[in-house]
């Protein structure tokens, strides 16, 4: 394989191939390089995305390789990127295997790792009855035992969309509520339930949650449980100076440059609008973004 592109785009999923078919349509020498393990590989179904509801994660995201391949200046190499770098001609990125590639302009497409709490059967769940968005997996799940997983702010506001699929919720903050006397009045008079109790254990079967096992010894059955779990990026950031949001993804633009000028970004990495449709929209614009700045150096 050749060593040289017009972009290297760091992460294949979605907004990867997304991008990458923009580019490749614009005749650009494109490698998305992907280490082959989405967050998303333990999730059955994919939903609020048309033409695609309700395939599996990995039906789409094969077909999309699939497309995007067959634009003959698009090359996919899997293997996980240790390292990237600002040189004279754009950027170098290495593999763990040590091959280096370089390009004029650089995509990070990169997502996200979600940080498990140390809770028994949590991870096993995640992705199937553990869920992030209501919008991807509230519909299966309407009107069940539902649960939310978190503290503060984020649980009062996050319950306003949970509330208007299922009456039947709880909130677990897994200890101390942080909620001010207006919030708690407001849970209250609209009946859902908070638990303040540390989480000991889910117990499910095949990733199915039946309930949530509190560690003073009380069980509450759960359909479904929302979590609001801390993450971090799966590119290291530092290695190009890239700046953070507050919340602690990759800053970028209205046109989703990065502040390390011909950096790039778009998907999970850079908001929390985590989605297949929100991935795949965000890379088709990026790819036509790099495009004209490239279009624009060479005329």
């Amino acid at each position: 394989m050749e060593n040289k592109f017009d972009v290297i785009i760091i992460g294949g999923s979605y907004a990867g191939l997304s991008a990458g078919m923009a580019l490749g349509r614009s005749l650009r020498n494109v490698l998305i390089i992907d280490s082959g393990k989405p967050c998303n590989r333990q999730t059955p179904h994919s939903h609020n995305f048309i033409t695609h509801d309700g395939k599996t994660p990995k039906e789409i995201s094969d077909l999309a390789k699939e497309q995007v391949l067959k634009y003959e200046t698009v090359k996919f190499h899997e293997e996980k990127v240790r390292k990237t770098a600002k040189n004279t001609a754009g950027f170098e990125v290495e593999t763990e295997n040590g091959e280096k590639f370089y390009a004029k302009k650089l995509i990070l497409a990169s997502g996200v790792k979600d940080m498990m709490p140390d809770i028994s059967g949590f991870a096993e769940c995640w992705g199937i009855s553990v869920i992030h968005c209501p919008y991807c997996h509230g519909y299966e799940v309407k009107g069940e035992a539902t649960g939310i997983l978190s503290n503060g702010d984020i649980i009062f506001e996050f319950s306003k969309l949970v509330f208007n699929l299922t009456k039947d919720l709880t909130l677990f903050t897994n200890g101390k509520a942080d909620l001010n006397d207006e919030q708690l009045e407001k849970l209250n008079e609209n009946k859902i339930r908070l638990i303040e109790g540390e989480i000991e254990k889910i117990d499910h079967e095949n990733g199915q949650i039946q309930k949530v096992i509190l560690k003073n010894g009380k069980e509450i059955p759960l359909k479904a449980l929302y979590a609001k779990i801390p993450f971090e990026q799966n590119i290291n950031v530092e290695d190009l100076n890239l700046e953070l949001t507050e919340h602690g993804f990759i800053k970028i633009d209205h046109f989703h440059k990065t502040n390390m000028d011909g950096v790039f970004a778009c998907g999970d990495n850079v908001t929390m609008m985590r989605s297949v449709p929100n991935a795949v929209a965000q890379g088709n614009f990026t790819g036509a973004i790099v495009n004209k700045e490239l279009s624009e150096e060479d005329f």
